[in-house]
């Protein structure tokens, strides 16, 4: 290990990737964690592709992922990395709501959940609690995840939604938010019939009687955070 000039010993840099399809929080991410002492960004890359490749190139010692990325998702991101690499750490950054995501997170190998709306010290915080080996989530986000449930409960709706992929509960959470079909379409970079296919898979596998049905029970998972 690296010493100071009193003998002491310093800690090396950890070097950190970023997943993220919107360059002004990219880069805004960027330079906070560049001025941050022993961090420093060595890439970044607009989707889940480019990462992979990227990541496998330049082996950083931790990844910030995005969950909504054009064309594969950040969940599916996480996966992979950790099929490939059983060490990287990987923190989610993301808009979407931590309470609806962070359990599913962690299951697929991610090592913490924190909100894009956080402080950037908060985020600099998880980063280096996640660096240390720690998993990051909410106070509240812990509780839900290691509470246990009666059956009847929670557990029934935890285990419909575990039928749905990563993009499916993508597409749930934004049905629950009021979002339409052309709007998820562009946002997620796909057409309005693929939405709709993948509407109707949502609604076979949660056994639900129609499409309005659909809706009404997106909002309340949304709206339950759970």
């Amino acid at each position: 290990m690296a010493k100071d000039l009193t003998g002491a010993p310093v800690a090396s840099t950890k070097r950190i990737f970023i997943v993220e399809d919107h360059p002004v929080f990219r880069e805004g991410l960027t330079q906070i964690l560049n001025r941050e002492a022993g961090l420093a960004v060595c890439g970044a890359a607009g989707n889940a592709t480019q990462a992979r490749k990227a990541i496998a190139k330049l082996q950083p010692d931790l990844v910030l992922v995005d969950i909504g990325l054009p064309g594969k998702s950040g969940l599916e991101l996480i996966k992979e990395i950790r099929a490939q690499d059983k060490t990287v750490k990987l923190l989610v950054v993301s808009m979407h709501d931590e309470a609806l995501y962070a359990d599913r997170v962690l299951r697929a190998g991610g090592d913490g959940y924190i909100m894009k709306q956080e402080d950037p010290e908060e985020i600099v915080h998880a980063i280096r609690d996640v660096l240390k080996g720690h998993i990051y989530v909410s106070e509240e986000v812990f509780a839900v995840i290691a509470k246990p449930h009666p059956k009847g409960s929670r557990k029934m709706d935890i285990r419909a939604l575990d039928q749905l992929t990563d993009r499916e509960l993508e597409i749930l959470e934004s049905f629950g938010r009021g979002r339409s079909h052309q709007d998820i379409a562009r946002q997620m970079k796909l057409t309005v019939a693929q939405v709709v296919a993948h509407a109707t898979r949502i609604q076979k596998k949660l056994s639900l009687p129609s499409a309005n049905a659909l809706i009404r029970y997106a909002v309340c998972w949304v709206e339950s955070g759970v």
